[in-house]
């Protein structure tokens, strides 16, 4: 991940999940979630929770063959009091399975794409815990930080999983939607020197890190652009900060064309 190393990924998912679990107490168990429109609270913290517990038994079993995926899922405790602990527990059990001596193993990586799978699944923990953690604080009207330098390292990560060999198979539509006749996009930070040049060919979309002249350029803090790519936050929200220079149409092409499955 550009700028973020493996220890500083893992502490960071450690401490995104605890700021999530307390924005998850603040809300309360039925909040309804408003960036993920189908949750409540308990809804979002049970997928966190067992997501981590999941990719952790991945990575500590070394399983490579995705037809061995671990099936039984981790149980969220009934009493909302004991989640930040159940979610500590398992934010730490995913930090610790992706040790060093695990980084370069082989692990089952659902993207396909050059990246081993364990530094994929890190990357994928650190997504959850931030973009979930918005969602938590949303719900119950607090604010979310997030770092400039974790906030670029998941548009690497986000734009990788887009572009990856596996999306057309995970989401056909958006991978269809998402070709092109060369048409070019970027996204450029304010407060980092992150920025992301996207180009729409026939066979699919590609990026690469760095500016050229583009048909569109989308600018702001790294935190905006990753919430907007996301879909948490409106390009049209003053608050984001947020310009919009060229072909707008496109950045809203794009954006309508880009949920994960989680979204």
């Amino acid at each position: 991940m550009t700028g973020l190393n493996a220890e500083t990924t893992r502490r960071a998912i450690v401490e995104h999940t605890r700021r999530l679990a307390e924005s998850a107490a603040a809300a309360g168990p039925h909040a309804e979630v408003p960036t993920a429109p189908k949750w409540t609270i308990t809804d979002l913290v049970t997928h966190v929770g067992q997501t981590q517990n999941w990719v952790a038994e991945i990575i500590e079993r070394r399983v490579t063959d995705p037809t061995r995926l671990p099936t039984e899922l981790a149980v969220l405790p009934t009493d909302p009091r004991e989640w930040p602990a159940w979610l500590s527990e398992s934010a730490q059990r995913v930090a610790n399975a992706c040790s060093d001596d695990a980084l370069d193993a082989p692990v089952f990586n659902a993207a396909g794409d050059e990246r081993s799978g364990t530094r994929f699944w890190l990357s994928s923990m650190l997504n959850e815990a931030v973009v979930h953690g918005f969602d938590a604080a949303n719900a119950a009207g607090r604010p979310a930080d997030v770092e400039a330098a974790i906030a670029a390292a998941l548009i690497d990560h986000h734009l990788a999983m887009l572009t990856s060999p596996t999306w057309h198979l995970q989401r056909p539509e958006s991978a269809q939607a998402l070709r092109g006749t060369g048409q070019t996009l970027q996204w450029q930070a304010t407060d980092t020197a992150g920025a992301w040049f996207v180009e729409r060919r026939p066979d699919g979309a590609t990026w690469q890190p760095g500016t050229r002249q583009a048909d569109v350029t989308v600018t702001g803090p790294a935190r905006s652009l990753l919430l907007t790519l996301t879909r948490r936050l409106s390009v049209t929200d003053g608050e984001a900060g947020i310009a919009i220079d060229g072909d707008a149409g496109l950045v809203r092409h794009w954006l309508d064309n880009t949920a994960h499955a989680s979204d």
